[in-house]
């Protein structure tokens, strides 16, 4: 803990020199506070620390550059960034334990949610064409993946679910809409090409803010997981 405090005091010392500062020492500034995060760190709180004029977003992207070709990259989801093991070393680090896999119908309803948020429960069974199983939707909010948004107005204010930072970062994705379209799914072969004519995925979107016919939640969160399962 004393050298990251050394580390910060430093950095507000580069601060006071003012614009002379070389990219080369922004881009050791941004390393090492990346490398110090114990979790993702928002470029916001980055640029705080770069010297005066220098930008953050170039100085991140100069460096996610330089680890392109590295065993680590630096990868953005969101607003934040972290260091991930090269995917095609991910291999090295795998573990003979099992991980706990997702059903098919937890799958099916997570994709549906990153697709077509804010979405109600109801909405989820119209377009799976059968009902979500008892504690599908509450598997989802435990991985931290989905979120309860808030409530449609409409009758019985049902409640609204949506995708999370973590589901980003879980998924290597940087926003929302790097989500896969129509043809590069049709490529993986998830689609049989039997599909009607006028079939087009949802544009995903992943903004904070409440939809128009949204209205905030009310209550604690946690009492409404039943709810997501009931």
């Amino acid at each position: 803990m004393a050298g990251i405090a050394q580390l910060f005091a430093e950095i507000d010392q580069g601060h006071e020199a003012g614009e002379g500062e070389c990219p080369a020492e922004a881009m050791r500034i941004a390393e090492a506070l990346l490398f110090a995060a114990s979790e993702p760190i928002s470029e916001k709180d980055i640029e705080k620390r770069m010297p005066r004029g220098v930008s953050a977003a170039a100085v991140l992207s100069s460096l996610k550059a330089a680890y392109a070709a590295r065993g680590v990259n630096l990868i953005r989801a969101g607003d934040r960034w972290l260091f991930r093991t090269a995917p095609d070393l991910a291999w090295l680090l795998a573990t003979n334990a099992e991980e706990k896999r997702l059903s098919r119908a937890a799958l099916e309803t997570l994709a549906i949610v990153a697709y077509h948020q804010p979405v109600t429960r109801a909405e989820i069974e119209d377009i799976r064409g059968v009902a979500v199983s008892k504690g599908t939707l509450d598997l989802l909010l435990e991985t931290g993946w989905v979120r309860l948004r808030g409530r449609r107005r409409a009758p019985g204010r049902p409640v609204t679910y949506g995708t999370t930072e973590a589901f980003l970062i879980h998924f290597g994705l940087e926003a929302i809409g790097d989500l896969p379209g129509l043809e590069e799914l049709k490529g993986a072969g998830l689609f049989d090409g039997r599909l009607p004519q006028d079939f087009a995925l949802p544009q995903p979107s992943d903004v904070a803010a409440l939809a128009e016919d949204e209205d905030p939640l009310e209550g604690h969160a946690g009492g409404l997981r039943g709810e997501a399962a009931a």
